[in-house]
């Protein structure tokens, strides 16, 4: 039981905590950072369209939510190593950059799927936000964290 129980925590720590420069690892961390970024982008959307913001200024708020989110998760759970090329500052503006694409992805998807073929802006957020999370990741450790 004992061992068992030390295996499970090393899984964990190796999964969650300890720095690594794994893809496969840094793209699992991504992954379950994304999913809080996406509650709290997705619920920032959904509680300005119900106070009355058009779906797309609603997206593009809520999207600042969702990248200030991101970006100190994945620092601290993600991409560990800092961007010293560019220092914090240009660290951010470049990770805002890459998301500012990811946004505009965003902004593509939920546009076609509600504005052209009528479906509900929530599930448009959920699925541009799985092509995004793969654009984001990618974009994020070729061009910043390689």
């Amino acid at each position: 039981m004992e061992n068992e129980q030390g295996a499970v925590k090393h899984i964990i720590q190796k999964l969650f905590v300890t720095p690594t420069r794994n893809t496969l690892v840094q793209l699992f961390r991504y992954a379950f950072v994304g999913g809080i970024a996406f509650l709290a982008d997705a619920g920032s959307l959904f509680l300005l369209e119900k106070a009355g913001l058009h779906y797309l200024i609603a997206a593009a708020l809520a999207f600042l939510v969702g990248l200030t989110v991101n970006f100190f998760l994945s620092k601290r759970f993600v991409f560990s190593e800092d961007a010293r090329r560019v220092g914090r500052a240009g660290e951010f503006v470049a990770y805002g950059l890459i998301g500012l694409a990811g946004l505009g992805l965003t902004e593509l998807i939920m546009y076609l799927m509600t504005g052209v073929f009528g479906v509900y802006f929530m599930l448009s957020k959920i699925v541009s936000a799985a092509i995004v999370l793969l654009w984001n990741f990618a974009a994020r450790k070729l061009f910043l964290y390689r």
